[in-house]
C-alpha cells in the first residue's frame, strides 16, 4: 500500500464528505480512491470513517488520526517546498575555506557584497593555510595557492601567486641593494612559511638550481605582520606581488630586481585557484558564489 497516498486520500475525504469529490480532486476513479482508503483502515485494525448511503463522516478515532496526519502532511508540504527552494533559490550555509593571505586582504570584503546580494545563504567561512579536501572535510569552496590540485575538482584561476621580492629603502642603505642573486646570502631574510615550511630562495642559472637564501631574521606564516617587518627595515621579504601592491604602490617597500629571477620553487606558474567539486555547481548557493567571487576578483585587477 502507497500509504501517503491512502492519507491524502483519507484527509481528503474527511474534508468533503465524499468519495466522490476527493476522486475528482485527485482525478482517479472513487472505486480506486475507496479502496486505498480502506486499506489504511484495515492496516490500523480500525475504522477512521462512518459510511453511510448518504454521507461520509469520521468516527471518534478518525477525528483524532485526521488531526494527526493533516499536520504531518502540512508539515512534509512544508518541507517539500523547502527542499525545492534550496534548488531554485540561493539559500543555505556555504562552507568556504581560504588561505589567510587572500580571505583577510580580498576576500571577506566581497563576502560582506555577497551576503547583501544574497540574504539567504549563511556564510560559514575558515581562513587556514592548511591543506584541506573538499569532501573530506565538507567545503563547498575552496581558495588555495600553488599548482592546480591533484584532486578530481574544478579549479579556476584567480590571481598568480609568483613570489617577489622586496625590502625597505632605508634597510637597502644600511646593507646595500642586492645586484644579483647570490648576493641575497649576504642579506636578513623574513620567510613566509608555509604547511611545507619557509620558502627558500632559488634561482636558475644556466639549468642549474641554486639555494641563494638569506641568513633568517624572522618566519611566520602571518603575512601582514611579516610586510610590517619588513617596511620596519628588518630584512628582505618575498611574497606574491598581490599582497605585497600596496605597500609598494604607497612607496614602504622597493621591489628587487636581478639578472636572473629568483623564485620559492623550481615549478613555475603560482596560481591562486578557486576549487569546488563539479556535481555540485548545480546548487544555487554554490553556482552564486563562484561566479560572483571569479567576476569579483577579475574586476578588481582590471
Amino acid at each position: 500500500m502507497d500509504q501517503l497516498r491512502a492519507l491524502r486520500y483519507f484527509v481528503a475525504v474527511a474534508e468533503t464528505g465524499s468519495f466522490t469529490e476527493s476522486a475528482k480532486r485527485f482525478g482517479v476513479p472513487p472505486s480506486s480512491l475507496s479502496r486505498r482508503v480502506a486499506d489504511l483502515e484495515n492496516s490500523l485494525g480500525a475504522n477512521l470513517l462512518q459510511r453511510t448511503t448518504r454521507l461520509v463522516k469520521l468516527t471518534e478515532v478518525g477525528q483524532e488520526y485526521y488531526r494527526q496526519v493533516k499536520d504531518v502532511l502540512e508539515r512534509l508540504s512544508q518541507t517539500d517546498a523547502s527542499v525545492r527552494n534550496y534548488q531554485t533559490e540561493p539559500m543555505g550555509r556555504l562552507r568556504i575555506s581560504s588561505m589567510v593571505g587572500f580571505g583577510e586582504r580580498i576576500l571577506l570584503p566581497l563576502l560582506d557584497k555577497l551576503k547583501a546580494a544574497y540574504p539567504k545563504i549563511i556564510l560559514d567561512v575558515s581562513l587556514t593555510d592548511e591543506v584541506s579536501t573538499l569532501n573530506r572535510d565538507d567545503i563547498d569552496i575552496a581558495i588555495r595557492g600553488g599548482y592546480v590540485p591533484n584532486e578530481r575538482v574544478v579549479a579556476l584561476p584567480l590571481l598568480d601567486n609568483n613570489f617577489i621580492a622586496v625590502a625597505a629603502e632605508h634597510y637597502l642603505i644600511r646593507a646595500g641593494i642586492p645586484a644579483n642573486p647570490f648576493d641575497l646570502k649576504q642579506h636578513q631574510g623574513l620567510y613566509f612559511r608555509t604547511p611545507m615550511g619557509p620558502t627558500p630562495w632559488l634561482t636558475n642559472i644556466d639549468g642549474q638550481w641554486h639555494d641563494v637564501s638569506g641568513p633568517a631574521a624572522l618566519i611566520s606564516n602571518n603575512g601582514q605582520w611579516l610586510v610590517r617587518q619588513a617596511i620596519n627595515g628588518e630584512g628582505i621579504l618575498f611574497l606574491p606581488r598581490w599582497v605585497l601592491q600596496e605597500a609598494i604602490a604607497h612607496g614602504h617597500l622597493q621591489e628587487l630586481r636581478f639578472d636572473h629571477p629568483v623564485n620559492i620553487t623550481q615549478q613555475p606558474d603560482l596560481g591562486v585557484y578557486l576549487l569546488y567539486q563539479k556535481h555540485r555547481y548545480a546548487i544555487p548557493k554554490i553556482r552564486v558564489a563562484v561566479d560572483f567571487i571569479r567576476q569579483e576578483v577579475t574586476d578588481s585587477l582590471s
